[in-house]
């Protein structure tokens, strides 16, 4: 007999691919119900808020995972500017095993619901901000000043890199955008330059 959360993990994980796979308004209810193997009726009686609350968890579900990743790759790194590179291979490697089909976790859900949905844009703030914090408190651990406004620009920029490696369906830009921008806060640790 299956338990209660285990049709709650099995639902919210399945949405969760598929709304970082086909974003929001393309995933259908019926279809996270039969990629789930979930009764009609567990959709409703886990989440009785319907699709908007279940995007707004998976989207918490997915980003707290990548997150601890990310986490993991960093915690490897012998510095910010290896940090950023093993962040962006994790990207890297995510989008190439997913032949170029999975981007950010966040992104395509925050691009076509966030403006719509205070539940969602709340989650997706919520998903980045974490990776910020985790950025942020990183860098000013290796004494990079402004550590914030650098936060801000890795992230900015590895968002930017791994939508143009899905539509170039080709990493190298992210592994270029890692380099530069690890170039960079290594400068302004040093004293060289500044955000």
């Amino acid at each position: 007999m299956t338990r209660r959360n285990d049709t709650r993990e099995r639902v919210l994980r399945t949405a969760a691919g598929l709304f970082q796979r086909q974003g929001y308004n393309a995933t259908g209810l019926n279809q996270v119900l039969a990629e789930s193997r979930a009764p009609k009726g567990s959709l409703y009686f886990h989440f009785p808020e319907g699709k908007e609350q279940l995007a707004a968890e998976a989207v918490a579900l997915s980003g707290g995972d990548l997150g601890e990743r990310i986490t993991a790759a960093v915690a490897a790194a012998s510095g910010p500017a290896e940090a950023i590179a093993l962040i962006g291979d994790l990207l890297a490697h995510d989008l190439e095993q997913s032949e170029f089909q999975e981007g950010c976790p966040v992104a395509t859900v925050a691009l076509e619901a966030a403006g719509a949905s205070e539940p969602i844009r709340s989650a997706c703030d919520a998903a980045y901000a974490s990776w910020l914090d985790g950025l942020t408190r990183y860098l000013r651990g290796h004494g990079v000043g402004e550590a914030e406004a650098l936060a801000d620009l890795v992230l900015s920029s590895l968002q930017g890199a791994l939508l143009l490696a899905r539509v170039r369906r080709d990493t190298g830009v992210i592994h270029s955008v890692t380099r530069r921008i690890g170039a960079l806060v290594d400068d302004t640790a040093q004293g060289k330059g500044s955000a």
